[in-house]
């Protein structure tokens, strides 16, 4: 589970959290401040080693710097990722705990739901701490459970996509969808809406089953999607699903999900290009939830996280026209045009 290396500075801070009283275990890692406090999601997963817990908050914090500054976020990039505990615990009490690790941070990180926490956690470390979003939904306010967006600039990243690789919308196009988690199941329902037929692959049968009946999708197994006869593959599961084996398996055109994080070493990308597969950066298609996140932080309206969700679909635009122009993978354009805006930053302070 790699991407690509640090290319801006390394982490400003890395967290160690450890209360063994409350089961919390794990890191917050701050990327970069340049554009304002770190804000990202909170990972709550199963990780059989520190080391690998580390990493991934490390790579994800990275890419929230990335993808805040292309979003064109007043935030910087942090992410916090736990350990579930293997033994019985309370969850409540857990992430008061980290709520109270985050509130001792003084506002330099913003936290908000992410792959295993829910609503409910938010509450609770709201209870602890006010540099929290992605609590329940107040009228006339942006708020609530930030999935929904995820999965609609996903939605329009991927209709953009689909115009230029395909020169058609996404009626009747086969799209494979890897995890059908909140954002997965948003999005398969968004692209049913659309016309598109849809093979889903998820560990979780309840999940998996349930939209078979809805969406009438076809099912296969994990570990066959990435190579089943499609025009589309979107990646919404963990990270690392763009590797050697599955590129090299790969039938679809284009890759377009909301999985973070998706290309398992950089080269991948190349591999990509190489095969004639599209690919839009994660960071760039998947914005909509730290959109959703950032105007309800800054108490904005929900009209203001629509247009910012709107905006993503010029935003791919903009990035596939300018990689086909320069002969260049989109994931190495996408990072040059994220570091253009932070760097553009520190020259306007400077």
């Amino acid at each position: 589970m790699v991407s690509r290396p640090t290319r801006l500075t390394p982490p400003l801070e890395c967290v160690r959290l450890f209360d063994p009283a409350t089961g919390l275990d794990g890191v917050i890692a701050i990327h970069s401040l340049a554009l304002g406090p770190g804000a990202g999601g909170c990972r709550f997963w199963d990780y059989p080693h520190a080391d690998d817990l580390l990493a991934d908050a490390l790579r994800l914090a990275e890419g929230m710097s990335y993808k805040n500054a292309l979003a064109g976020l007043p935030f910087g990039g942090a992410k916090a990722v736990l350990r579930r505990p293997a033994e019985s615990f309370d969850r409540a009490t857990l992430f008061r705990a980290f709520g109270r690790a985050v509130d001792a941070l003084g506002g330099n990180y913003v936290t908000a739901e992410d792959v295993g926490t829910s609503v409910a956690d938010m509450q609770e470390v709201a209870r602890q701490t006010r540099h929290v979003a992605g609590l329940p939904f107040r009228e006339g306010r942006a708020g609530g459970n930030p999935s929904p967006w995820t999965a609609r600039g996903v939605f329009e990243a991927m209709r953009v996509g689909a115009e230029r690789v395909f020169e058609r919308e996404l009626s009747g196009l086969t799209v494979a969808v890897q995890g059908t988690g909140q954002v997965g199941t948003n999005l398969c329902r968004l692209l049913a809406d659309a016309g598109a037929r849809l093979i889903i692959a998820d560990p979780n049968p309840l999940r998996r089953d349930r939209l078979k009946h809805i969406l009438d999708a076809q099912l296969v197994d994990s570990t066959e999607i990435a190579a089943v006869e499609a025009d589309i593959f979107a990646p919404c599961a963990l990270s690392g699903a763009l590797n050697e084996a599955s590129v090299a398996a790969m039938k679809a055109r284009l890759v377009c999900g909301a999985a973070n994080n998706q290309l398992a070493v950089p080269a991948i990308a190349d591999r990509l290009m190489a095969r004639g597969i599209t690919y839009i950066p994660d960071y760039v298609a998947n914005a909509g939830g730290i959109i959703s996140v950032a105007a309800e932080y800054l108490a904005e309206k929900p009209d203001h996280v629509a247009g910012r969700v709107d905006a993503i679909a010029p935003r791919v635009a903009a990035l596939l026209d300018r990689a086909a122009l320069e002969g260049r993978s989109p994931a190495l354009v996408a990072d040059e045009m994220a570091e253009e805006v932070i760097a553009g930053v520190g020259r306007r302070a400077a």
